[in-house]
């Protein structure tokens, strides 16, 4: 483990650092580092001036600041992490402070703010303060804005934090690779005054989506992918090893959502509506607001969604995209729903050891097999529920709203406890057709070996 001595010895400056003293060296914030996949309780600093409810980061973390002279100082790392996407299975990552993604930052309108950057990556890198107002000198653009930030070296950004909001921080360098790999993370301004189109709330949750190329068996992210992504990320977790979002029975209830995938996402949130209350520019009017289900978030957009939580349960939460909630699977498999496997299914297996037949009556069956999967790798479809599998991964997760959960816990708090409810039709009642009505081949056939799929024979 390096002491802060050796770090300091080994540190070189660039950028706005250049003129700096190496008294003022000596005084960067020390580095605050954590790579549990756990939700953090939310973060207030009591040496600062503090008048917000701190967000809560989804399987992540808040970085404390450091107050001095004036501003609030943060000290980032940019750096290779090995990050837990699920139990069972790790990834090998860049990020910052040992998390991907990075912690985030939280300040308040008008705050002063230094952010020093070490780069302890192979290449250079930089940081994009994505939404924020500030000199044209700190945007973070290699080649555009400043050099890049060498490996072994540290830069200084300082700007003013203008305006409430959420926002994202990302490299803007070597892009494709950098945030491919992970490198991301979370701005959260709070406004200083009450503001007319911010209420307040009770829970205040963020996280990032995130996607990641990761063979079976693999643990580094293939970088050139462009579309065909097989790990599909809440802040770099996947169903089910997010943590559930808890709330309160009748809670206030935000959450912040930013994009940094080359896709867009429909959120959809089950029992409840929502509202929302802000985007990449700011909060939006209350007269502009209607009541949703599903809302759209594009490439590089953020989106927060405010509801109360007035319904009791558990209620799932997720993209909808049905590929989004699954987790590594192979795109090319051919449809074999209708496929009577029964027959041909035993002399492949003499010839092929293990060999198992499989959707012919849909992939539901895959979550039943525990079919033989490579080291490091999660079931495409899993997750254990109070009534058997849920058959999800990926973006899934659950809101879980509680009458006797206390304010100030984020704890899973189990399972609901179901009322009373009807009974499972055990038989389908049979259905005649008339003889009369004319019917395709396709559907005659269809009819004919509809048998099969009641049998797990």
């Amino acid at each position: 483990m390096n002491t802060r001595r050796q770090f300091l010895g080994g540190l070189a400056l660039t950028g706005g650092l250049a003129a700096l003293s190496h008294k003022a060296l000596a005084n960067i914030p020390d580095i605050q580092t954590r790579n549990e996949p756990t939700t953090a309780q939310p973060v207030v600093d009591e040496s600062c001036e503090v008048n917000y409810l701190p967000v809560t980061t989804l399987n992540g973390w808040t970085l404390e600041p450091r107050c001095r002279d004036g501003f609030k100082e943060y000290h980032l790392v940019a750096e290779p992490v090995l990050r837990e996407l699920a139990p069972g299975t790790v990834a090998h990552l860049w990020g910052y402070n040992g998390s991907s993604p990075g912690p985030t930052i939280e300040v308040i309108e008008g705050d002063r703010v230094r952010i020093y950057v070490t780069n302890r990556l192979p290449e250079h890198t930089s940081i994009h303060w994505h939404g924020q107002r500030l000199p044209n000198g700190m945007d973070g653009v290699v080649g555009l804005n400043q050099e890049g930030i060498p490996p072994g070296k540290t830069f200084l950004y300082e700007f003013e934090a203008k305006r409430p909001g959420t926002f994202m921080y990302h490299p803007h360098a070597d892009e494709m690779t950098q945030m491919a790999m992970g490198m991301m993370g979370f701005w959260v301004t709070h406004p200083r005054q009450p503001h007319p189109w911010i209420e307040e709330v009770d829970r205040d949750y963020c996280f990032l989506l995130g996607a990641y190329d990761i063979e079976p068996g693999a643990a580094v992210p293939k970088v050139n992918t462009m579309l065909e992504f097989n790990l599909w990320t809440w802040n770099s977790r996947i169903f089910p090893g997010l943590d559930p979002l808890v709330a309160g029975l009748n809670e206030r209830v935000r959450i912040r959502i930013g994009n940094l995938t080359m896709t867009n996402h429909p959120i959809h949130l089950h029992g409840h509506e929502f509202e929302v209350t802000g985007t990449d520019g700011g909060p939006t009017r209350p007269e502009s607001r209607w009541q949703e289900v599903t809302t759209d978030i594009a490439v590089g957009q953020m989106r927060q969604l405010e509801f109360i939580a007035s319904e009791e349960g558990d209620w799932a939460f997720h993209c909808h995209k049905s590929h989004h909630t699954m987790n590594a699977m192979g795109h090319a498999v051919p449809t074999l729903i209708g496929v009577d496997h029964r027959g041909i299914a035993g002399r492949i297996a003499r010839m092929v050891p293990g060999y198992m037949a499989m959707g012919e009556r849909g992939m539901a069956d895959m979550t039943e097999m525990e079919m033989a999967i490579p080291e490091n790798t999660v079931p495409m479809m899993t997750g254990e529920g109070p009534f058997g599998s849920v058959e999800m991964g990926g973006m899934f997760n659950v809101v879980k709203v509680r009458s006797d959960l206390p304010k100030a816990v984020y704890s899973d708090p189990g399972w609901y406890a179901q009322g009373p409810r009807a009974d499972l039709v055990s038989a389908s009642p049979k259905i005649e057709r008339s003889s009369q009505r004319s019917q395709s081949s396709v559907v005659n056939e269809y009819f004919a070996r509809k048998p099969m799929f009641n049998s797990k024979g």
